[in-house]
């Protein structure tokens, strides 16, 4: 009988971290960390939704599992990695996040590790995250499939006293979310939360344009697009405006709409996007609006 009143326990107590509103620190402050597999990956899926939770006083913290060190075509290992933590971190600086971290496990390696695993579990404990955005699990490259599962094994995990024991716990399991994505095996993205980027597109490009070594030379190679680079500074800023503008999908236009409302939603020409996971704590429409002040 005390066995079974001790899992009943055990189970309200888990059941709670899953499903009590999110309160957030006892000052009411509000911590993002956006994680990705490779330098750029956060910019691309967050980066207008950092610089408008940063203006409102919400710390965000970017965070590259690898230091990609294998994404040129003529460049490589040590000197590359290097290279592409310089320009996240001057990338984070134009945009404003509070803080944008490499790890050092190489590119196109990845594997969803306990050792990696343990190291994500310390970071967000450090940075006191009420909120984790990761990619999902199914995605075309290898490395973005297991920082997926990477970032989702966390979760739980980051309250747990006895893993990692010597970082303290959580008090909560945060609000994990996933970056937009188009995959549509097994389940398409769904967005439970868009923002308008609107105000702020023009400063995500000029953070994307720090990733020389992706932007301008990597993908053009990979994609057989190299001549179609601009020279000049200024001609290559309108060319990634133009690259990287995605037209919005139905589903994010009505997400837009049920959050913004039908007017600014249908004017709205970027947005990012953001599917809940089941696995961290569900939020409410109040968590949200908390979480994300743009939405109130």
């Amino acid at each position: 009988m005390k066995a079974c009143r001790g899992r009943i326990k055990a189970y309200l107590g888990l059941l709670l971290l899953f499903t009590v509103g999110v309160i957030g620190t006892a000052s009411g402050e509000v911590r993002v960390i956006a994680i990705g597999a490779h330098p750029d990956d956060c910019d691309l899926g967050a980066g207008g939704t950092a610089q408008l939770l940063e203006a409102m006083g919400i710390k965000v913290k970017f965070v590259s599992i690898t230091n990609g060190d294998a994404g040129h075509p003529t460049q490589g290992g040590g000197a590359l990695g290097r290279r592409r933590r310089a320009e996240a971190i001057e990338a984070g600086r134009r945009i404003g996040v509070e803080e944008y971290e490499v790890l050092d496990n190489h590119d196109g390696e990845l594997m969803p590790t306990l050792e990696i695993r343990h190291e994500l579990i310390r970071i967000i404990r450090r940075w006191k995250a009420d909120v984790v955005i990761g990619p999902r699990t199914n995605d075309y490259y290898c490395d973005h499939r297991y920082a997926g599962i990477l970032v989702q094994d966390t979760s739980l995990q980051v309250v747990v006293p006895n893993i990692c024991s010597e970082t303290p716990p959580l008090d909560r399991n945060p609000v994990y979310l996933y970056f937009q994505d188009e995959f549509q095996q097994p389940s398409p993205f769904r967005p439970d939360v868009a923002i308008s980027i609107d105000e702020v597109f023009q400063k995500k490009i000029f953070g994307l344009d720090s990733h020389v070594s992706q932007f301008y030379e990597w993908l053009p190679w990979l994609y057989r697009y190299t001549a179609d680079v601009p020279k000049t500074p200024e001609a290559r800023l309108a060319w990634l405006a133009k690259t990287q503008s995605q037209p919005i999908t139905p589903a994010v236009r009505a997400a837009l709409e049920h959050w913004y409302g039908a007017e600014k939603a249908s004017h709205t020409q970027h947005a990012e996007a953001f599917e809940i996971s089941e696995y961290g704590t569900k939020p409410t429409e109040a968590d949200l609006r908390r979480l994300f002040p743009m939405l109130k």
